[in-house]
């Protein structure tokens, strides 16, 4: 029975060991296509004189941005939260009075959480609170 328990927790250890060999091949596999995703962000931004090629942009980041939600990307909204240092990375500071202290003002490059593991953290610009004289 003793060796009998110690296959089976071999067989276990062994199955777990080679789906987070997939996990990790499929997060390298998804990091680098993040560089074109954010390249379509910025081209859909641009205006553009013909509107027919604008809607084909928009179709084809659509349909790009499903296919990487169906292998397990998934947005981290920012905008307007408070600032986590897990999540954000700071790249610029505005004293304001405007909004809260530490609440993201902006956000330049978007975080991703993929397979629920933090894939890459996002790029923002920060309020921070007046100094007082």
């Amino acid at each position: 029975m003793r060796a009998q328990a110690e296959f089976q927790n071999f067989r276990r250890r062994v199955e777990k060991e080679r789906v987070d060999l997939l996990d990790y091949s499929a997060t390298e596999a998804v990091r680098p296509l993040l560089a074109v995703l954010d390249d379509f962000e910025r081209a859909l931004k641009t205006e553009s004189a013909d509107k027919e090629y604008a809607k084909g942009m928009e179709l084809i980041y659509q349909r790009f941005f499903d296919a990487l939600k169906k292998l397990g990307l998934e947005p981290i909204e920012s905008l307007g939260k408070p600032f986590d240092p897990h999540l954000h990375h700071a790249v610029d500071m505005v004293e304001t009075s405007a909004k809260p202290d530490h609440t993201v003002l902006e956000e330049f490059q978007h975080a991703y959480n993929f397979k629920g593991k933090l894939l890459r953290p996002a790029m923002v610009k920060v309020a921070v609170a007046p100094k007082s004289k």
